[in-house]
C-alpha cells in the first residue's frame, strides 16, 4: 500500500457542534436577509406599478434593475448632487457609482448637468421619468413596510423600527 503525504490524505469533516447554528440566526444575518427580502418586494411593486414608464418597468421585471440601483433612488438628493456626495451616501466607491449612474442615465432616469457652483464639477439630476422612478420607489416601501407591519404585527413593527433607528445612528 503506498502512504500519500499528509497533504493528500482523506480526513473526515467535523460534525458540526450542536451550538453552531448561531451562524444562522445571528443578527447581522437576519438583517441582511431582512434587507434583501424588503429590498426585492420593493423592485417586485415598483416592475409592477402602473405609473412607471413600461421601459423600466420591464427592466425592473427582468431583473436588469437590482439594489444597486435602488442606491441612486435612495440617495440622490432632489435637488441634484455631485458623484463624490451620491457616492459616499451610498457607501459605494465613485467608480462603482458611476457606473451605476451611466446605466440609470441611458435609461433616462438621471442626467449630468454642470454644477453651478463649480464649473469643473457635474451634478447628477433627476429628469423627469427619474421622478416618477423615486414616486415608484415611495410607493412600494410604504406597501412594503405595511406588509411587514401586517406580517409581524403592528407592535412588533414599531420596537423594530426604533431598534434598527438606534441601532443605525444618525441617518446620513
Amino acid at each position: 500500500m503506498v502512504s500519500l503525504p499528509y497533504h493528500f490524505r482523506v480526513t473526515e469533516t467535523p460534525a458540526p457542534s450542536p451550538d453552531d447554528g448561531w451562524r444562522q440566526t445571528h443578527l447581522g444575518r437576519l438583517l441582511g436577509h431582512a434587507m434583501r427580502r424588503f429590498d426585492e418586494r420593493v423592485l417586485y411593486l415598483m416592475a409592477h406599478n402602473v405609473e412607471v414608464p413600461l421601459a423600466l418597468s420591464n427592466l425592473a421585471a427582468r431583473d436588469q434593475i437590482g439594489a444597486a440601483h435602488i442606491h441612486i433612488t435612495r440617495h440622490l438628493a432632489l435637488g441634484g448632487s455631485r458623484l463624490t456626495e451620491l457616492a459616499a451616501r451610498a457607501g459605494m466607491t465613485k467608480q462603482a457609482m458611476g457606473d451605476l449612474v451611466t446605466q440609470c442615465e441611458a435609461w433616462g432616469l438621471v442626467v449630468r448637468e454642470p454644477d453651478p457652483h463649480d464649473a469643473r464639477a457635474r451634478q447628477v439630476r433627476f429628469t423627469p421619468t427619474g421622478l416618477a422612478w423615486l414616486q415608484a420607489f415611495r410607493d412600494a416601501v410604504a406597501q412594503a413596510e405595511a406588509e411587514f407591519r401586517a406580517e409581524v404585527g403592528e407592535a412588533v413593527a414599531t420596537v423594530v423600527g426604533m431598534g434598527l433607528e438606534a441601532y443605525a445612528g444618525p441617518a446620513a
